[in-house]
């Protein structure tokens, strides 16, 4: 029997929790994304900024930037009991903040050391570096293939795209505009969406000539994250500075309409169905989820101080 389309979607959200970090507390909390309501919650290192989750859903991974003084250090989480586990030191790296998980290793940046580093979750090892040689690499991201690794490099205004060579990794460094932050994949692969904090634009990076295709104004104050629904129709840009979720039509790379969505918005979190995108607010506590068809606000719930990173985890 099939079942209707919002029945399925239904289903599937059931079967997950929204993981959430809050900066200014330092905590990990679990949410239940259909009432809102907090399950678990376990301190972090200090300022967490990035969370992933392993394939088992069983453990998180937070990557613990810090505030004022620089954090040095990744939080391992058991998410069933709601608990950090232990604590990596990466010292001498401090900065750590971008996260991904690629072939059962954690990629990780190290913004302060202009690199990118590996950590073995099943040695508890950090086994790889990889150097950008960029200031300021402060995201890193795969393409669904885990052929294309990509990092952005904030203070260098450039993205670098790197690919495997047997052992060793091959980088290009693509200038684009100033202080590119957020980035995301097109649902093809072919392309790569950059959205630059200091200057309003969005870079629009070719994967398989690793050139600049186009460069467009989204007349945002600081965008902070950009994400591209399922359907890859819509492009969500947070903007920090202007409380705005700008919304961008792909194909004709216009803005369709720009949603006074709350203060400091940082972390867009697409809903398994590409129903729903979830955004963290980080200047007044609380999640938005965002209606992908009417593009309006549809509620709020509150997680804790300073919300940013968030991922999906399946839980019983």
């Amino acid at each position: 029997m099939r079942l209707p389309l919002f029945l399925v979607f239904s289903s599937v959200l059931l079967a997950q929790k929204l993981v959430v970090l809050n900066k200014e507390d330092a905590t990990l909390v679990l949410v239940d994304p259909k009432s809102g309501e907090v399950s678990g919650k376990t301190p972090t290192g200090e300022g967490p900024h990035e969370v992933e989750v392993s394939a088992d859903g069983r453990f998180a991974f937070v990557s613990n930037y810090g505030s004022r003084t620089p954090g040095s250090s990744l939080s391992v989480i058991d998410l069933a009991a709601a608990k950090e586990l232990h604590r990596v030191d990466l010292a001498p790296m401090q900065r750590p903040h971008g996260l991904a998980i690629q072939g059962g290793k954690l990629w990780f940046t190290a913004e302060a050391n202009k690199l990118v580093g590996r950590y073995d979750p099943a040695t508890n090892r950090v086994d790889g570096l990889l150097g950008t040689g960029q200031t300021g690499t402060h995201m890193v991201m795969f393409s669904k293939d885990g052929r294309t690794m990509v990092t952005a490099n904030i203070g260098g205004d450039s993205v670098s795209v790197w690919t495997p060579d047997g052992p060793n990794w091959n980088q290009t460094v693509v200038p684009v505009g100033k202080g590119p932050e957020g980035m995301d994949f097109t649902p093809d692969g072919r392309q790569l969406w950059a959205a630059h904090s200091r200057d309003g634009g969005v870079s629009i990076i070719d994967i398989a000539t690793r050139k600049v295709l186009a460069t467009f104004d989204a007349g945002t104050k600081r965008s902070n994250r950009i994400k591209l629904t399922e359907d890859g129709r819509l492009a969500l840009v947070s903007d920090l500075s202007g409380d705005e979720l700008v919304i961008i039509e792909v194909a004709s790379r216009k803005v369709l309409k720009r949603v006074a969505i709350g203060k400091a918005p940082e972390g867009i979190l697409m809903e398994p169905g590409g129903a729903r995108a979830y955004v963290a607010l980080a200047g007044q506590g609380e999640i938005a989820v965002f209606d992908l068809k009417t593009l309006e606000v549809t509620r709020r719930f509150p997680t804790g101080k300073g919300p940013d990173g968030m991922a999906w985890v399946k839980q019983p």
